[in-house]
């Protein structure tokens, strides 16, 4: 079966089937399509966005360098977590329904805190 034979197919299914899986990923989605801020926003507020927030926060308020170092990569594991595709193919069928939007806007956001927050506390420490 093709790809557009697929999608034709994935359109005709009735949306209820397709809705369960919206219940179980996104529990209080209340049926309108997300955006790319509505995504960000997700993952920004999640216990573990803000848990990375106010840890680069701190980092960069004491400009502890390798304490920003050890947040980026925390962050970037999960921003691995979220993009990496699942083995069923859950993901497809979320994103179909529409409850869940592309990460792409929070990889950005996320990616010019992160160099933001690397060169404000690597800055100056070649010299010293």
């Amino acid at each position: 079966m093709g790809p557009l034979r697929g999608g034709l197919i994935l359109t005709f299914l009735a949306s209820p089937a397709l809705a369960e899986v919206c219940d179980k990923e996104r529990p209080n989605w209340d049926g309108t399509p997300q955006t790319l801020l509505d995504e960000a926003l997700f993952h920004f507020a999640s216990p573990i966005g803000l848990f990375l927030l106010a840890a680069l926060a701190v980092a960069v308020i004491f400009r502890h360098a390798m304490g920003t170092a050890i947040v980026v990569l925390l962050w970037s594991f999960y921003i691995s977590a979220i993009t990496l595709p699942d083995q069923s193919d859950v993901s497809a069928f979320v994103v179909a329904e529409g409850c869940m939007g592309s990460p792409s806007l929070y990889i950005v956001l996320s990616a010019v805190l992160s160099i933001a927050a690397v060169f404000y506390t690597f800055k100056g420490r070649a010299n010293s």
